[in-house]
């Protein structure tokens, strides 16, 4: 039981210390970089365990299911929580060279972990109704840590992102009361069995239609991507770094389990065409932005499409490799944010206009810059070149001929957009008035461990992606997950 609760116990724990602990700058980074610490552990000791164990699942309250509330790990779900430990954890040290007054004023250590604690929460969950909640959980924590700052375009942009992912919250309240007259339950395991009775799964189309605009809302995907770009670039940066790297990516996971455990049929054409507007409005918006964050915050956008691509194409090989992607995303994007936030700093703003001369005054920083750059792009030997490699694979096993050149095409497309950067704000010469290079060790450590990351998931490709495989094929055959949840006689 512990080695379940334990990533949702640990974040709630912090954030009640931090809560209660004094505002000082000094106390709150100590409390919030050791419960990141501790999460972190708690999550790989997790993902260890259902390597070796199996799914593992839990019933609180010892309530039997599907009428308690069940927490359930499998692979996937395992390595989701581990990765976020991992990125909240090289955020919470980032945070410590942020201003005093973002972390004193703005609770930043609490809300934080009640982010990790509501993602963690969705990862973890075994019930459709408690996967809502943990999207509230989240919704909360990061309008919260959104407007913290109280500037007016800090504000403006939080009310526009709680405004759709209420949006999304409604679509995905209906799915759950659809599902649960037609059905009478909301447990994922036992929700499967019931749709496998005759008509069941007919009949409840018409959840299964809310919950993918739910999610894709969540998730950023095309056409429904507006408020992404328009709030992730106003918070400070470890918060947008903590955004960029996990909100849209519990979307996709809500994704990928409920239309592989619920609804594996496959939506085939629609949802491939969806994920490559995706991915094609995602890095031409990106590239016509001037705005280090901007950018970013569109390509974001363009990798959610790659990663749903690889469901929509409904195999193994295709699931597995928007696991794999997800993965990589996830680290690379959160690197690119932190970054972001050390050239902001190096050059006095993020107006590519108004920066330059970075590399011959850092040139630690054009290589912390460099390799999550390269990454994103798909440049071999690093992560993103594995994961663009095996997702183009799958498509072209699939004849989605169109989605590969589309995703070789993006690719390219992605490179224009980390070279603009670079030469904007690294290679061409400083201004006048360039302020000093002082970085704050912390923030370097933090941005040099996800490096190192991004660069191990390159090197053992092989071995993530015989995870992600392994993830998939639990994915693909549920006879392990419903045990684990109902018992034996499922």
């Amino acid at each position: 039981m512990s080695v379940l609760v334990a990533p949702l116990g640990i974040p709630l724990v912090t954030a009640l210390l931090a809560a209660a602990a004094p505002r000082r700058a000094g106390v709150q980074h100590a409390i919030g970089v050791t419960g990141a610490a501790l999460l972190f552990v708690a999550a790989v000791r997790l993902l260890l365990h259902v390597h070796g164990e199996g799914v593992v699942a839990v019933q609180m309250g010892d309530w039997p299911a599907p009428f308690g509330i069940t927490l359930v790990a499998d692979l996937l779900s395992a390595a989701m929580v581990a990765v976020s430990a991992a990125v909240g954890l090289a955020v919470a040290i980032y945070a410590c060279a942020e201003p005093r007054e973002t972390i004193e004023r703005g609770s930043f250590v609490c809300f934080s972990h009640i982010l990790m604690l509501g993602v963690c929460g969705a990862f973890l969950t075994g019930d459709l109704f408690n996967l809502y909640v943990w999207f509230e959980v989240m919704l909360l924590a990061s309008f919260v840590l959104l407007v913290a700052s109280g500037e007016r375009s800090a504000v403006t942009s939080g009310v526009a992102y709680v405004a759709l992912n209420l949006l999304a919250s409604a679509f995905f309240l209906v799915a759950v009361g659809l599902l649960y007259s037609q059905l009478g339950s909301l447990n994922l395991a036992d929700l499967r069995l019931r749709l496998d009775l005759p008509g069941a799964r007919e009949a409840a189309g018409p959840a299964a239609a809310f919950l993918l605009v739910a999610f894709g809302i969540k998730a950023g995907l095309f056409p429904v991507f507006f408020w992404l770009p328009a709030s992730y670039p106003t918070p400070a940066f470890a918060v947008s770094a903590l955004f960029a790297g996990l909100l849209t990516k519990v979307g996709v996971y809500a994704l990928l389990r409920m239309f592989t455990l619920l609804f594996p049929d496959p939506i085939g054409g629609p949802l491939v065409a969806v994920a490559v507007a995706t991915m094609a409005t995602g890095v031409l918006a990106a590239a016509s932005q001037s705005h280090v964050r901007r950018i970013l915050s569109f390509h974001i956008v363009s990798q959610i499409g790659y990663i749903v691509l690889g469901l929509a194409l409904a195999t193994s090989l295709g699931v597995a490799s928007a696991i794999f992607y997800t993965l990589h995303h996830i680290v690379t994007k959160t690197n690119l944010f932190l970054v972001g936030g050390l050239i902001a700093r190096a050059g006095g703003g993020e107006s590519l206009a108004r920066l330059g001369g970075i590399s011959a005054r850092g040139v630690g920083l054009s290589l912390l810059f460099a390799i999550p750059a390269l990454s994103l792009a798909g440049i071999p030997p690093l992560s993103g070149f594995f994961a663009k490699l095996f997702l183009i694979r799958a498509s072209l096993q699939a004849e989605a001929f169109v989605a590969a050149g589309a995703a070789v095409g993006v690719g390219l497309l992605t490179i224009f957009s980390m070279a603009k950067i670079w030469n904007e704000a690294f290679w061409k010469a400083a201004p006048e008035e360039a302020p000093d290079l002082r970085l704050g060790r912390a923030a370097v450590i933090a941005c040099a461990g996800l490096c190192v990351l991004t660069v191990g998931i390159g090197i053992g490709a092989e071995v993530v992606w015989e995870l992600a495989n392994d993830a998939a094929r639990q994915l693909d055959d549920p006879q392990e997950y419903l045990r684990a949840v109902l018992g034996d006689g499922s």
